[in-house]
């Protein structure tokens, strides 16, 4: 019977639905769309002959915010082709609007235990051993940033998932080869551990005084089971399975006790309790739609801003209850952003968010110039995560950071940074990044205007891509196999870039998604492909051409400079990029692609930061509490 409910519950939006799409979108579809996108056509990878009913079309969510937007701006379907009514476009756009708003508790997505990503590893790892295992190389250290972590050297990236992040690893599964990097490092780590350089980390492990002198007795190795055991396993372990343990180790002393104990701790680093997210979460065993417990709950938030396992304080709130409470679940998300931990948030969400690993293509043969421009998005992200700042200050701050590498872009206010003392003998050295106010720099402030961000997208037409797709949220396909090339100048004849690229947005197939980039790229063409700005009144000199920043969106809105445009995503496409941060926030959170369900989700949290000016913090807090992140589908829906 709870069975049957909890697919009831979880399907009822189709059965509310269950009509809708099939009468009145799915015709239209056919008759206008389907010609160029199905079967063996699929333009800009966009295939609607797959999606023939309500729950299919389900599973699509992210598209038909395309579909809606392209349908209103009259881009679809293409000139040639018969236009759709009015009529049609408001079916299309009320059955969406309809869709995504079903209440999210209807909704849930089965849970999916996943496998710890490689930094998930890395990080839970170093905190249960209080060490990291390194690579023993020699490394200039004032030049170079080779990877110290040896997990990280053995253990093969991870690829993105469905959802565009790495913690996605649901389709990854763990290999016979794999599994071998996990018994190697788990046994190296537990050979350090009981050796005189883990001595340390085993006495803060056991709660020994600073004499002990390191021998482990039965007493000791069942200290070491009862305190260890369950932090792998990231909760409570049942009383019979300590004893079964601890029967492996009766009647053994000294040398064969630690081997014993060495070999039952190796068992459980290397089982899937400890190696997959998810995979105790549902400890009673029940079927249906509910609350995850605590100790779940407590995995869920550490991951999401530290990549890492939960510490003490946040195990202790599971233990007592409190975790359940959301008032309880803001105060550990407060606490845990300031701890050192959470620079994992920016690490890893942030340089996903922003594509910042495009940085290392753009900057080759220079580690101290590739460290500044590095390090400078990443730390003023760590800034807006943790330091309770406005959502939209992602574009618009007057806070940077900058070092020695980066200080030039900065003009006069560079000269307020703290005095920089070369050591001797060094010709050149890496510096950490200081915090700066803006007060003179012309054209910073924000991520959009920062150095890294410039050049790992040089040119116009990148630059607007990506503004487009990571900070608007807009889906666009990829360009046409047999685009022509950007005809050169005319000899005898003096053309801009932009004028040049005029002649080549008069093909109708260019054109429809360059009326989108191009005015937001050519709206950063006062930048050059360092990210210098040129516009600056220092180098208003000589006989420079001028450079046109100006622009007009294809929803209406113009302006003459990429303060103007800054303006316009500031207000009236506010709303539009929080959603867009929102969606990619939750997604990382919950390590998977959106789906039903989650969007209703992104919508009320999008809505009340757009209305209260939130902060990361709050944003971060809406996420933890949210219901995908709280709560799950156990039972037979769990292969699904």
């Amino acid at each position: 019977m709870k069975s049957s409910l909890a697919i009831f519950f979880v399907f009822m939006p189709v059965f509310l639905f269950a009509g809708k799409f099939e009468d009145e979108v799915l015709p239209v579809l056919k008759r206008s769309c389907l010609k160029c996108h199905g079967g063996e056509k699929t333009k800009g990878k966009v295939d609607f002959s797959g999606i023939v009913t309500e729950l299919e079309a389900g599973n699509h969510l992210d598209l038909w915010e395309t579909v809606v937007e392209v349908v209103e701006l009259g881009e679809m379907p293409p000139e040639e082709e018969k236009p759709l009514s009015s009529d049609e476009r408001k079916k299309i756009r009320d059955w969406r609007d309809e869709f995504i708003k079903l209440p999210a508790e209807l909704t849930i997505t089965p849970l999916r235990p996943r496998r710890l990503s490689a930094n998930e590893y890395r990080n839970t790892m170093r905190s249960l051993f209080g060490f990291d295992l390194e690579v023993g190389i020699a490394r200039a250290e004032q030049t170079e940033s080779g990877e110290k972590s040896l997990v990280l050297k053995i253990l093969p990236p991870d690829p993105p998932g469905a959802s565009g992040f790495f913690n996605d690893t649901h389709s990854a599964a763990i290999s016979t080869s794999l599994l071998e990097n996990y018994a190697y490092l788990a046994g190296a780590s537990l050979d350090r551990l009981f050796s005189k350089k883990g001595k340390d980390s085993l006495t803060r492990m056991m709660g020994q005084n600073g004499d002990w002198d390191g021998k482990i007795n039965p007493s000791l190795a069942e200290k070491i089971v009862r305190s260890f055991l369950p932090r792998i396993l990231r909760r409570p372990v049942p009383e019979e399975r300590i004893k079964a343990v601890l029967d492996q180790l009766k009647g053994k002393q000294g040398k064969p006790l630690v081997s014993a104990l060495k070999f039952e701790l190796k068992t459980a680093l290397i089982s899937p309790e400890f190696l997959y997210r998810g995979f105790l979460a549902n400890p009673e065993g029940s079927i249906g739609r509910k609350s995850v417990d605590a100790f779940e709950l407590a995995e869920r938030i550490s991951y999401f801003l530290w990549e890492d396992m939960p510490d003490d304080e946040l195990f202790q709130s599971a233990r007592n209850g409190d975790l359940q409470d959301k008032a309880e679940v803001g105060r550990q998300v407060a606490r845990m952003l300031s701890d050192p931990r959470a620079r994992n948030l920016s690490e890893s969400f942030g340089v996903q968010l922003l594509g910042l690993s495009s940085i290392d293509d753009q900057i080759k043969n220079n580690p101290i110039h590739l460290h500044a421009m590095r390090t400078q998005p990443r730390d003023f992200l760590h800034y807006l995560f943790t330091e309770d700042r406005p959502v939209m200050e992602l574009l618009d701050s007057n806070v940077t950071f900058v070092n020695q590498s980066t200080s030039g872009f900065y003009g006069n206010d560079r000269k307020r940074l703290a005095p920089f003392h070369k050591p001797r003998g060094v010709e050149r050295q890496r510096t950490m990044n200081q915090r700066l106010e803006i007060k003179e720099a012309e054209g910073r402030g924000g991520i959009l205007t920062m150095p890294s961000i410039l050049s790992m997208n040089h040119g116009p037409i990148l630059r607007g891509t990506w503004v487009l797709r990571t900070i608007l949220g807009v889906r666009l396909g990829e360009p046409p196999a047999d685009v022509p090339p950007i005809k050169p100048v005319p000899r005898g004849k003096k053309m801009t870039f932009r004028e040049r690229f005029e002649a080549h947005r008069e093909n109708v197939t260019c054109a429809r998604c360059h009326e989108k980039i191009d005015p937001i790229g050519f709206a950063l063409d006062g930048y050059d492909k360092n990210g210098r700005y040129l516009l600056a009144s220092y180098h208003k000199r000589g006989n420079q051409p001028p450079i046109d920043t100006s622009g007009k969106l294809p929803s209406g809105e113009a302006f003459e400079d990429f303060q103007g445009l800054k303006s316009i995503l500031l207000t009236k496409r506010r709303e539009q990029v929080i959603r867009n941060l929102t969606t990619r926030l939750l997604s990382y959170a919950l390590c998977r692609k959106l789906g039903r369900g989650d969007h209703s989700v992104v919508e009320e949290i999008a809505s009340k930061a757009s209305l209260g000016n939130s902060t990361w913090k709050e944003l971060l807090i809406e996420v933890a509490n949210s219901a995908p992140f709280r709560e799950t589908v156990f039972g037979p829906l769990e292969e699904k």
